[in-house]
């Protein structure tokens, strides 16, 4: 009986071909030139924080029950607790 192998492919045309003459360094080209605009301010941002371990396997076991990432699972926790906190009336000393 025979094996089907698969011969790899591979890629020499880069090798091949000079780009540099492409580049001109003199006059560059910004992201508004090809009709791009980045976001001023990244969507989101990376933090840390400390968290009880105990919290952290509870916020885990939720996650896994609902099938959702508990990163993403911690995420809509502090967005409906933001929403409720702004909704609800101040306390008055």
């Amino acid at each position: 009986m025979k094996k089907k192998t698969k011969k790899a492919t591979v890629i020499t045309d880069y090798d091949e071909n000079d780009t540099t003459t492409m580049i001109d360094s003199s006059s560059p080209i910004s992201f508004e030139d090809l009709g791009l605009k980045l976001p001023e301010v990244p969507p989101t941002q990376v933090i840390s924080i400390r968290l009880p371990t105990a919290l952290l396997n509870e916020i885990r076991a939720l996650g896994s029950r609902d099938d959702v990432p508990y990163q993403a699972l911690i995420k809509i926790f502090l967005a409906e607790a933001v929403q409720q906190k702004k909704t609800k009336p101040k306390r008055s000393a």
